[in-house]
Formats: C-alpha cells, structure tokens, sequence
C-alpha cells in the first residue's frame, strides 16, 4: 500500500540531511495555497561526502606568459617556466606535467640536472627549488632563499652537484644541490676585476666552464666585463673589457675560443692566447651605409656556436635586425659557413635552446634541433635539413590560436563520433613539417583503464569553433569549423563593426551540441544562430536565413483583428517571420529619422556555396535592428533534434524556431509569456520619449533596454578574450535609467584595458538581487536565462507527458510551453507545430541557471534525439531516409515508481526538485546567501547523479538529488575572474574544466575514486637510461690539446676546504619531497655513495636494534633461569604434603 504525505502549503525551509521521504513542499510564487499531496518518493540515495574530492589532473595549452626554458639531452624532456610561477614538464604525447610554485614568482631560469630526474628552478623572489622528477607528480625537495643579494643566472656544470649563482651585486656563490646549503666559496666581484678599475662592472650575466678544464670558470658581466676564475688559485686567469654590453657567451667545444653577443648588434669572437682584443667582431644585420658607418642594430640577446662533424659550424642567435626597418618580426638567425637564414616569428622571441646529440661540452655538438619559445608558441626548427622546416608540433599549444570564448565538455561521449571527426579533420592539416620524429621524446605514458571517449569544445574570438579529443587525461585536436564562412565579409566601414567598433563579429558566444545525432548549434555575439548538421559528404547548398525581430515595440503590436488572444503572439501564418532574409512587418529597413531598422547585422552569403564534409551549415538565425539600436545579445539556447525545434532567448524575449521546416514558431516577449499569472504584478511605465504608445500592456517591455543580463553578457565576453590580468572593475548598477546609456555608441569589441573583477561585480550584484516588487518596478527587464526541452507535463492535471520546453529568466521565474509535435514523419515535415504558454509559474532566488529530469527511482532522464543520418548520403531505394526517434519517457519503466518525474531546478543562489505533474515542491536547498552560482550541471557520476556548482566566491559544491543534501564543498578558486567563471563547465564521470589562463586548459576532478586513480593515468617523466660514455680524445689530441685535468670541486668547496657561508646570506627551506625524494634526485657518483652509505647506515642500524633484542631475550632466559634455580631449592627438601 502506498503511503501518502502532506505537504505543508508555503514551506520553503531545507530538507533534512538524509530524510529522502518526507518532502517539504509549497507554491511555487511563496505565497500559501492549496498544492495537491503528492506521493512519496522513496529514492535510495548511493553517494556520500566519502565520494567526492577535488583536486587538479592535467593542464592543457601554451604556458601562458613564459619565461624560460630548458631541456635534458639524456632524458629528452622539454621545462618552461611562465610568469606566475608555473613550470610545464613536457615528452613525448601523453607526458605533460604541470608543477606550480606555492610564492607564485616568476621563473628567472630553469637547470635540468641531466639525467638525474630533478630540476633546479631559480625564481624572482631570489629563491632556488629543487624539484624530485622521479614522481608522477614532482615536489619540491629544498628551497633556498637569498636574503641580501638578488638572483641574475645560475649554472650547473653536467654531473656535477656544485651549482654556480650569479647575483646582481657582481657576486658568484656555490650552492650543494645535495644538501641545498651555501658553499664558503664565493668569487666577490672586486676580486675578479682588476683594482684599478674604478666601475661596478654590473650584474652577472653569463657562467660556464670551460670545454677545456672544469676549473676554470668564465664569468659574464652586463657592463661588457669577461673573467676567467681559476677556481683552485681563486685568481683571475684573463680579464676582457670591451665597450658595449654582454647578453650571451657560448664556448667553442676544444675551450680555445668563445663567441659573445652585444647591446649593438654585434657578434665578438675571441680567442684565449690573445684576450687583448676580439678576434672576429661581426655585425650580421648591420649593413654599411653611404657615409661608411653601420647601421645601428638591436642586441642580439642569445647567441649558440655549435661546431658539427659534417659541416662547418652552426651560429644561431637571436634579435640584431637594424632599427630602420619598422614593423619588422621578431626573427632567428641560423649561420651556416656562409649561408645565412633568417627565419620570422609570429611572437616575440622569449627563449631558444640548441638540441645537440652529447651532453659533454668538451665534445663535438653536433646540433640537430633548436627549441624556439615565443610568448605565445613554441617552435622546433629541423638543423639536419638545409631548409630548416619545422617539426609538427604533437601538443595543444594552439588553443588560444584565436582567444578562447566559451567551452563545452562532454564526457562519454559516442564511441563512432572521435574517429569520424579526427578523418575529415586530418584532411585540412597543413603540410610542409619535417619528416623526423618530434625530438623531446622522454618519459613513459600508457593508455589508463578508466578512459572513455571526451571531447571538449572551444569557441573562439575570430568565430572559430574547435573539438578536441581530450580522453585519457590527453588533448588532440580533431576538427576545426569556422563559422565566418557563413558570411560575407564585411566590408570597411560598414556593417555592424562600423557602427559599433565590433572587432570581432563572429565571436562564438555560445554552443549547443547534441553526439547523438550531431547536430551542433554556434550562438554568436552578432546576434546570430548558426545551425550545423554533419556529413560525410562534400555538398553544393543554399544558407536558407531566418531574421527574427524579437522585440515588444509599439510598431511590433499585432492589433486586435489579425490576433485577439495575444498581443505580441506569433502563431505560425502570414505575420511569423518568414525563411530567407522575410520577417515580419516593419516600417522598412530605414526609419524616417535615417535610423537603421529591420536588418540584420551580418550578411549571409545569398549563392550557392560548395562546402567541404564535415559540419555544414542549415540554417541561419539573427536577429534584426530596432530603430537603430542593435539587437540585444543571445543569452539562452537549446535545440532538440527529436522534436526538430530551436529556442532561445535574450533580455527581450522568447522565441522558437522550427528548423526542418524553417519557419518561426514563438516570437514573444518575457511578459508575455505570464499572461496573467505575472507573479510580480509589476507596474506599467511611460515609454521612451518621442515613442507614440498603442497598449499599456506593451509598455512594461519598454523601459530598460540595457539590462543587466545583457551587460553581464557583454563583460564576460570581453575579459573571456583578454590576455592582461589584474584589470579594473566596471560599474555594473542594475538601477540605472534606460536613458543614461546611448545604444548605438555602445562598444562590443575585445578591449585590451578592461576585465571585470569578480569580486566586484558580485558586491554589485548581491546588493540589486533583490526580489522585492520595488525592485522589479525598477527592473522589468527580463533576460530568458536558460532554455531545456524534454518530455514533460505542461499542466496540472495532464495524464500523459508530452514535448516541453521549460524557460528560466533572470528573475527567477520557471515557465512551461507545453508543445504539440505531430508524430508522422511524412506530418512533421508539412504540418505545422502548436505552441502555447501554460501559465505555469514557479520561483527561485537569482537567476535561473540549470534544467534536469529525474524519474521518480532518482534516475536522469536524458532528452530525447533523433539518431544521426547523413543526409547527403547517396539515395537507397530499398531503405528509404526516414528519421529514426529515441524517446526517454518519464512514463517508461516506471511501473514500481509511479507516474510523474522530478524536476531539478538550480538558481544563482538555491536549488528546487518539483514532483510533476502537481508542480509541488519537494526539496528546497538555499545555495548560497553572501555569493551567487555561476555554473550548476546535473552530471552522472558513481552510478548515480548529483548536483554540481560552481559559486563566483570560488566554492565547488556537490548536492545530492533529490534530496539536495550537500555532499562536498571545497573553496577551490577564492581569488577568480571572469574568465575562469564564463568557462567552468562540469561533465559527467566526475570531470570539469576552466580557462586558466587565456592559454591554458586546466581540467579537475571531483570524484574520490578519479584522485585514487590519477597516479596510474599520469604519465612518468623519468625513465632509467644510461648516461653516454664520454668519448675518448686520443692520444696525440690529449698531449697536444692539453688533456683536461681531473678536478675536485668537493675538495674545494665543501665545508672541510672553504667553510661554512654566512647564515644571514641565504636561508634553507625544506620542501615537502621528504628525505626519500632527495635520496632519488641525487643521482651520479656522489650520489650513489650516499645512497650507499645511507643503505649502510640503515643496515647497521637494524642490525643493532636485532643485537639490542638478543641481549634482552639473554638477560630475560638468566633472569628465569636463576627464579627457576631458586625455587628449586627452595622445594627440595619438602614432602609432597608440604605443598
């Protein structure tokens, strides 16, 4: 027997933690009113806190703003270091390791110690770290913080644990990599110049052994100042002054000579049996002019002399182009015997690093490969080739190509969907790469068991819209549409860029995908819906266009006699907008001030077009100028390709599109959807000046053109696409008067000084979400904030679900457009489609952000859709093209339920589940009272479903459902900014993703068994291999060439030989590796003593812990022994009765 509740009229407190049947419900607008007593649902809830966990799994992109750069030859694995802090560990695909420094200063420098698996990165904030590489996820092992002096370069010679640190007071200091402590060794800056000298010869800017003996040391001084320390007489061998500024030194292998590169552009070549003056000096860019002098020229600020077996040595540098030619790229300059190959760069040059096959100095290089890091690529050039073609780059580093403004992630997606993409797309690369392999091939990565298909979708600033195969913990792209292609290109000063000083027209605001029948909707900031179907065919097609006006004018009343029943209500007929740039009636495309009216702000291409396979355009969908005000941006989109129907909505209203049939089914403002059941009973309002009114009743959707939805809109999208940071705040006041702000000089373009602080706009924000009726009297404007089809219930007292679509605004209300599709597929395409507002009003604090279906065991409904067919798939008379339906009825398997289904509805700042069809309310959650939710998704995780959001204080939280128990909040991101919070998108299997950084894909988990596994998924950036044996130099060549000499650095620089350095110069920090770590990371000869001798020191003491038990089960057996000797004579000479 069924057991029946009631259910309290007007209780909207919160449910109790884990009480699943005993609903708590009321009406839907507060106010008490008899509600019907729905059944109780008894739904056994799976998930608990123990299920969840939030921590960071990969990092995808370009490094945003890097820094530095550095590569292991033996290890073959690629460093950069950015800006704020964060180190990128890349090898081959699959080995991407993200590390980030806790201070969050920028990365000066970066010093692999070869094939040991560790990292020395040198920060701004004068502190060296030792990272432990040998761990899927590198810690730090030891810091260092200089406390006096300020780091300039460090050097760390191959095999060696001595590391050499050049500051900015001309001081080299000597640091144990073992221990990470000073050394007492240090080279002042006054005892490596002459006395005489009167200057500070600068900040260091080079160190590096010589090829020839490791106990000379070659100093580098910015003021020009070159000095070669004898480290065993601590005595300067050879002083070089020369006018212009040093950048860069680089050795010859045999240490004879060494080239220089200077502030004025030019390259100095000395060699060591005379240091009186250069040898060669050569201006590579600077040409002699008519009079005799050179041209001036910018420094060179690296320069690479590598020398090579099969040819004549390689000279690479940097920079050095003469200052007249303007507008000029950045370039690289290769120098090879005589030819010389400048190679341009899209970026500015940042770092470049010359791959050569030994890691021995003293050895013929042998180059094969130059690494060049922009600012917002990086690029690897092929030396074995004479036309130095670049290598195919095998990681994401083009997701900023154009600047990312929305995202999408969809997690077990169809199985057939990422290889068919991956084939249309391999048809579009670009060719032209070098044939060998990718060069940084290190580390270890195998395909984990917990894959399934991803894939995550970009949507970008020039109208670009990219998928990505992002299974595995990997990103790879698989498809790139650009949408501009739609479009004529607008010409100069015209169209909607003039007028509004847009840049970018096509930004790509929104998307819409369905993997099941791929059909994929593209909403743009012009205004405008593109729709897209996929085939693997090329095809010859008409863009068929729909212009919408879709806004509540005096002009746009429909009187009595062509609709009696709704003003400003479109039923399909001679007054709906029409295909192909037809829409309804309207003064004109000019108003009789000269305004703009009635036409749209891009213009579709009108011929036929031969598109390539792929996704190919159906239908194009903008809306229209009124009076000379653009149309209000899109806020809201869905599309169902059972139903083959399109909704979407702005601050204007609602409308819905029939896309098979190409015609327009609802054009109708937001007020008018309530009919009379507004719950707001909002006052009426004068409209704007110089406006004749014919109906009280359209004046409400007057006032306020620019309301703050659309403004929220506009803001996310600028700082979406900005590359600054730390930028100010603008004034986003919901009360402001229509009239003080000017339409058409509004500015939707990619400023590059604005980015909205969130923090800001919250407190804004927070102060105007008031629900109050003084409020909406200010503010009756209201945005369509999300839009859901599904099968539903559109009234009370419906016994059977049918095809819905629930509409949420910005002022928390929930409508319900029952819809009646005719079934028949032969009926579908040429009968028309009945929509008709309900009435049916529900409320929620904030925003309405999120629509799920649940039935009543608890479990997702999932919408329907129409399985995918090519439609420019050769004709088959015997299977003739018929659209084949996949329906999830609420109804369906629910025999034990009961009739009806949930509904989950989430807020800005609460969350609701309705039992339908009463439309009572069973659960109620307040989210959040000091902030508000930016992103809240239903997602499938743990065999079971569960709320998600995402909160603009930077809060992560898990609500189970139905019961909205709160399983997990964690304060992940407490300092945010918009484009973090446009981007958050959650994804079912306990995934979610954000921008980063304007180039970075940061991915996340929030699932405890994902965080378990993370390990086995990651890839291992050490891999043991062999440290090549250095080559044997030969007889003749060692007694002629003077055979380098053994060299002790331990001698010189431990404590024994130099002391112990002042306590105040720098202070040791340990880091979290722990001592195992540092065991790991200390790789050579050294190391493996102290490996050994810590193994020695372990052994020994357990070997003493076993001599310290033997000795006391020896004491003990005495101890017995004697008790036992004790009572013996003690009972010796007793009878047994004496017992």
């Amino acid at each position: 027997m069924k057991k029946f509740r009631k259910v309290l009229d007007g209780l909207t407190t919160s449910s109790p933690g884990g009480t699943i049947g005993t609903p708590s419900g009321g009406s839907a607008a507060g106010t008490p009113t008899a509600a019907p007593t729905p059944k109780e649902i008894d739904v056994q809830e799976t998930l608990i806190s123990e299920n969840f966990q939030l921590c960071k799994t990969v990092r995808h992109g370009f490094p945003y703003q890097p820094t530095a750069l550095a590569f292991d030859p033996v290890q073959k694995i690629l460093a950069i270091g950015s800006r704020s802090g964060g180190v990128r560990i890349l090898g081959r695909p699959g080995v991407d390791c993200y590390c980030q420094h806790e201070s969050g200063a920028a990365v000066l420098q970066l010093q692999f110690l070869i094939n040991e698996g560790a990292l020395v990165t040198a920060c701004a904030d004068d502190t060296l770290h030792l990272w432990n590489l040998r761990q899927r996820r590198p810690a730090v092992l030891h810091s260092l913080k200089f406390n006096r002096e300020r780091i300039t370069f460090c050097h760390l010679p191959f095999q060696s644990k001595w590391l050499y640190v050049g500051t900015e007071r001309g001081n080299t200091h000597i640091v144990n990599i073992e221990s990470f402590v000073l050394s007492g060794y240090v080279i002042m800056w006054n005892k490596a110049i002459e006395l005489s000298t009167k200057t500070h010869p600068g900040p260091v800017v080079h160190l590096s052994d010589s090829p020839k003996d490791e106990g000379k040391l070659l100093i580098g001084f910015e003021s020009g100042t070159v000095v070669q320390w004898d480290l065993r007489a601590k005595k300067a061998d050879f002083r070089i002054y020369y006018d212009e500024a040093i950048h860069s030194v680089s050795w010859h292998h045999e240490g004879k000579t060494f080239m220089c590169s200077h502030s004025d552009g030019s390259l100095t070549l000395w060699n060591l049996r005379n240091t009186t003056k250069p040898f060669q000096v050569t201006f590579p860019h600077g040409k002699i002019q008519k009079d005799g002098r050179k041209e001036s020229c910018k420094p060179i600020l690296k320069v690479e002399y590598k020398t090579s077996r099969s040819s004549e040595p390689f000279v690479i540098f940097s920079g050095g182009l003469s200052y007249d030619k303007a507008g000029r790229r950045p370039t690289l300059t290769i120098m090879h015997g005589k030819a010389i190959t400048v190679l341009e760069m899209d970026y500015p040059i940042v770092e470049f690093m010359v791959l050569c096959e030994t890691p021995y100095i003293n050895e013929v290089q042998d180059p094969y490969a130059v690494v060049v890091l922009l600012e917002k690529d990086l690029i690897v050039v092929d030396l074995t080739q004479s036309n130095f073609p670049v290598f195919e780059n095998p990681y994401p580093m083009d997701v900023h190509e154009s600047p990312v403004t929305c995202t999408a992630y969809f997690a077990d997606c169809p199985p057939d969907i990422i290889p068919i993409l991956y084939s249309i797309g391999a048809k579009h690369k670009k060719t032209g790469y070098s044939q060998k392999e990718w060069p940084v091939s290190g580390g270890s990565w195998t395909l984990g068991s917990h894959t399934y298909p991803e894939i995550i979708i970009t949507g970008h600033a020039d109208g670009s819209v990219k998928f990505w195969d992002a299974s595995a913990f990997t990103l790879q792209m698989l498809y790139k549409l650009k949408t501009s292609k739609v479009f004529e290109k607008p010409k100069p000063g015209e169209g909607r860029a003039a007028e509004l000083g847009e840049e970018d027209p096509f930004a790509v605001q929104m998307v819409s995908w369905c993997p099941q029948s791929r059909i994929f909707c593209v909403v743009g900031i012009s205004a405008h819906i593109i729709l897209y179907r996929f085939s693997k065919y090329d095809s010859n097609t008409q863009i068929v266009s729909l212009e919408v006006r879709l806004q509540c004018d005096s002009e746009d009343i429909i009187t009595p006699s062509e609709n009696e029943n709704n003003p400003c209500f479109s039923e399909p007929g001679p007054h709906s907008p029409q295909p192909h740039h037809q829409h309804p009636a309207s003064p004109g495309s000019r108003t009789p001030e000269g305004a703009k009216d009635s036409i749209p702000c891009l213009k579709v291409k009108d011929r036929v077009v031969r598109v390539p396979p792929g996704y190919q355009s159906e239908l194009v969908i903008q809306l229209l100028w009124v009076d000379g005000e653009p149309p209000p941006q899109i806020t809201s989109v869905d599309i169902n390709s059972a139903y083959g129907l399109l909704a979407f909505g702005n601050c204007n209203g609602l409308a819905v599109v029939d896309y098979l049939q190409k015609t327009v089914l609802l054009c109708i403002s937001t007020l008018d959807l309530y009919g009379a059941t507004d719950p707001y009973q909002r006052l009426t309002r004068s409209p704007r000046r110089n406006r004749q009114s014919t109906s009280e009743f359209c004046m409400r959707g007057l006032s306020n053109f620019y309301s703050d939805s659309k403004k929220r809109i506009r803001t996310s999208y600028q700082s979406l696409t900005e590359l600054t940071d730390n930028q100010q705040s603008t004034d986003m006041d919901r009360s402001k008067s229509p009239t003080s702000v000017k339409g058409p000089g509004r500015k939707l373009s990619l400023p590059t000084d604005l980015k909205t602080d969130l923090e800001s706009r919250e407190n804004s924000f927070s102060r105007s979400r008031s629900s109050s009726v003084s409020s909406i009297d200010r503010d009756t404007k209201e945005a369509v904030t999300t839009l859901q089809f599904g099968e539903s219930y559109g009234r009370k007292n419906d016994v059977l679900p049918g095809p819905c679509l629930w509409v949420g605004t910005s002022l928390g209300v929930v409508l319900l457009i029952p819809m009646s599709i005719p079934i028949d597929h032969e009926e579908r395409m040429e009968d028309s489609v009945t929509v008709g507002p309900s009435g049916a009003v529900q409320m929620l604090k904030g925003s309405v952000l999120r629509f799920a279906f649940l039935d009543c065991s608890g479990a997702l409904i999932q919408c329907p859709y129409e399985v995918w067919r090519d439609q420019n798939a050769p004709e088959d008379s015997d299977r003739p093209r018929r659209r084949k339906l996949v329906h999830f009825s609420p109804s369906s398997s629910q025999d034990a339920c009961g009739e009806g289904h949930l509904t989950v509805v989430c807020s800005e700042r609460q969350a609701k589940v309705f039992l339908m069809p009463s439309q009572s309310c069973l659960f109620v959650h307040n989210i959040t009272e000091s902030s508000f939710v930016l992103r809240a998704d239903v997602v499938s995780v743990c065999n079971s479903v569960c709320l998600a959001c995402f909160c603009a204080n930077g809060h992560v939280m898990m609500l189970s459902l139905p019961s909205l128990r709160p399983l997990m909040d964690v304060n992940y991101l407490p300092l945010t900014d918009m484009r973090i919070a446009r981007t958050f998108y959650f994804t079912n299997g306990g995934q979610a993703l954000y921008l980063s950084s304007p180039t970075e894909i940061q991915r996340i988990t929030y699932t405890q068994e994902m965080c378990d596994n993370l390990q086995e998924m990651l890839g291992e950036l050490f891999t043991p291999i062999e440290t090549p044996e250095a080559q044997n130099r030969g007889f003749l060549k060692g007694f002629f060439g003077g055979n380098p000499q053994t060299f002790d650095r331990e001698e010189l620089f431990g404590e024994a030989a130099a002391g112990k350095a002042s306590r105040s110069l720098a202070q040791h920090i340990p880091g979290q590796g722990g001592l195992e770590g540092m065991k790991v990371a200390a790789g050579g000869a050294v190391g493996e003593l102290a490996r050994a001798r810590i193994a020695l020191d372990e052994r020994g003491q357990r070997l003493g812990e076993l001599e310290e038990r033997t000795a006391l089960m020896m004491t003990s057996a005495e101890t017995f022994s004697k008790h036992a000797h004790e009572m013996m004579l003690k009972c010796k000479d007793k009878k047994w009765y004496q017992f």
